[in-house]
């Protein structure tokens, strides 16, 4: 099993910048893929990025894709999301998720271990 906390969340002007952390806890986080996904009030939870269990594989949505980018630090037991050239419509819940299944494009579902979110509001 594994917990997930995310952090970095925030207030920033469009064009701006933030990263997002995904502390781990528990069991090898270097055994799990892992993702960020989003979600704003009304509207499904959406797939963001993910990264595999090594870190040398990421996938990308495309409307994320050259703004933000996926790491990890598996001996630190974190992840993060580098989100620059923020817009309007990046305004959400972020979480972050894990999953032993492998990393897949396109994105398969499976993510069984989930963060509590961090709030991400970009304004104009």
């Amino acid at each position: 099993q594994v917990q997930l906390v995310e952090s970095g969340g925030g207030l920033v002007q469009a064009g701006g910048s933030l990263r997002l952390s995904c502390g781990a806890s528990g069991r090898a986080f270097s055994a799990y893929t892992m993702g960020w996904f989003r979600q704003t009030p009304g509207k499904e939870r959406e797939y963001v990025a993910q990264i595999s269990s090594s870190g040398g594989t990421t996938y990308y949505s495309d409307f994320v894709k050259g703004r933000f980018t996926i790491s990890r630090d598996n001996a630190k037991n974190t992840g993060y999301l580098q989100m620059n050239s923020l817009k309007d419509e990046d305004t959400a819940v972020y979480y972050c998720a894990a999953k032993r299944n492998p990393i897949t494009t396109p994105e398969k579902g499976g993510f069984f271990y989930w963060g509590q979110g961090t709030q991400v509001t970009v304004s104009s």
